[in-house]
């Protein structure tokens, strides 16, 4: 047995010419992760802290840890996840900068492991902040990267075919999604309407908006192209990888000028790099690379069978008739089924939440706006870039425009807290209208929102145009009890 392994780890283990692919894929994946734990640092306490909109601790007490293994099952306080956050800082900056190449490979695989689990302890605890599919994507990019090993060793080309498995099932997986879903992707028309009514706008998304019609279905028969045939490519011997990989690189950066999704595009090229001839990368790898240690081989052997199994669900999901998108199959988050916007919204809406510092309420009480970081709200705002930053909040309000379920549970709590000028809530905001006093009433009004028309921006110089729909929140005041209490 000893012998056929070592067999295995020279003869055929390693692929040393994607040992710059490796080096540029390893180093873009810690950026993402320094971004995801940055995150993670920087909203927790409003959002999943002990006094947040949906807190830690309540979840604790109702999940297991076998339903939703984390670290925080073991003890929670706020105090506790910002040293979460700051460790996963740390081990990604140290991974950035290369680090983790000049450790033997056992302690190598170990730094790499530990950003693993911090996030994972974070998702599983997130609730419905960390429901989307970027996060299951990092975990389980992350995790086949830990087996990917330092630069002074050979690349094993295992990890390399897992990596292209799971950027195809990402990449067709999002192709099939839309064929199947909304017709406008089958008419050619679902950009008419993208752009405009995407989650977060960008500062090019305007323009993209404006684009003749043949160049709207130009990016739907390329988007078609690149997600159901390309990934097909992937697997063909190079150059025809990197042809495929390379276009996967244009198309994302096409995504990342025309929208903010946080960190799903930067990842999806991360990914794209593993499929790149490296020579085409002008990184010349080292003269002689260490043989792979015979434990290495038979753990990426181990490890290459695991993904196997686990892929027999994503794979029943694409081939069955009721395909769902973003779902994780276990607890973990490895091998998980992907896809977006199977459907396309035609109109955009906006909940904008309103406040007044005014005893008495009538016709001519001033109503003031509160303004978030990333969602369109003053109409002659330009949509800012965020991506891959990722802001919780501001998504979850586009979510709660299309369907006041997704408010259910914390939209209620977070009026309570801008009624007490809650500083944590404070902090998710652009503009506190109140400067952190509290308002006497506080009401969410449903906005029909459009982008100008190049004619009306060079009149007003506005972004959009909008038009009130109705109420989300009644108007309501902080009762004796400290729950809103509608007037």
């Amino acid at each position: 047995m000893l012998s056929w392994l070592s067999w295995l780890s020279w003869d055929w283990f390693t692929a040393d010419e994607y040992w710059s692919s490796r080096l540029v894929f390893q180093r873009m994946l810690a950026a993402v992760y320094l971004v995801a734990f940055v995150c993670a640092l920087n909203q927790f306490r409003a959002l999943l802290g002990e006094q947040g909109l949906t807190p830690i601790p309540d979840f604790l007490r109702r999940v297991s840890f076998r339903r939703s293994p984390s670290l925080f099952h073991l003890h929670y306080s706020d105090g506790f996840f910002a040293a979460v956050a700051w460790t996963g800082i740390a081990v990604s900056a140290a991974l950035l900068v290369g680090v983790g190449d000049i450790l033997p490979v056992w302690a190598c695989l170990l730094l790499w492991a530990l950003p693993w689990v911090l996030y994972l302890s974070i998702v599983n605890v997130g609730q419905i902040w960390y429901s989307f599919g970027w996060e299951s994507l990092l975990l389980e990019t992350g995790f086949l990267a830990i087996f990917l090993g330092p630069a002074h060793t050979g690349v094993p080309v295992l990890v390399l075919w897992l990596l292209l498995w799971l950027l195809f099932r990402l990449e067709f997986g999002a192709g099939l999604i839309k064929m199947r879903g909304d017709r406008a992707w089958r008419d050619l028309t679902a950009l008419h309407y993208h752009h405009e009514t995407q989650p977060m706008p960008g500062p090019l998304s305007w323009y993209f908006h404006h684009l003749p019609p043949w160049a709207h279905k130009a990016e739907v028969v390329a988007n078609h192209i690149t997600q159901l045939v390309i990934p097909f490519v992937l697997f063909l011997p190079q150059p025809a990888a990197s042809v495929a990989a390379g276009i996967v690189i244009i198309t994302q950066s096409w995504l990342i000028l025309s929208g903010n999704f946080s960190w799903l595009n930067f990842l999806t090229i991360t990914l794209a790099v593993s499929a790149l001839d490296g020579t085409l990368l002008g990184i010349p790898p080292p003269k002689e690379l260490a043989a792979p240690p015979v434990w290495y081989a038979a753990v990426v052997l181990a490890v290459t069978v695991l993904v196997a199994v686990l892929s027999y669900w994503p794979v029943r999901n694409l081939l069955g008739r009721s395909q769902v998108m973003n779902y994780s199959f276990n607890q973990f988050h490895l091998v998980n089924t992907y896809g977006a916007f199977g459907s396309i919204t035609r109109d955009r809406y906006e909940v904008i939440l309103e406040g007044t510092d005014e005893d008495g309420l009538g016709p001519s009480t001033v109503w003031q706006e509160y303004e978030f970081k990333g969602k369109p709200g003053d109409p002659y705002r330009r949509p800012p870039q965020i991506a891959p930053y990722h802001l919780r909040l501001d998504w979850l309000l586009w979510f709660l425009s299309l369907s006041s379920r997704y408010g259910g549970k914390w939209l209620p709590v977070l009026v309570t807290k801008i009624l007490a000028g809650d500083a944590r809530i404070r902090r998710l905001l652009r503009r506190d209208p109140f400067e952190g006093a509290a308002p006497t009433h506080v009401r969410a009004r449903l906005f029909h929102y459009r982008f100008t028309t190049p004619a009306e921006r060079a009149e007003s110089g506005a972004w959009w145009v909008r038009e009130p729909v109705g109420d989300v929140v009644r108007t309501c005041r902080l009762g004796a009890d400290g729950t809103p209490v509608p007037v």
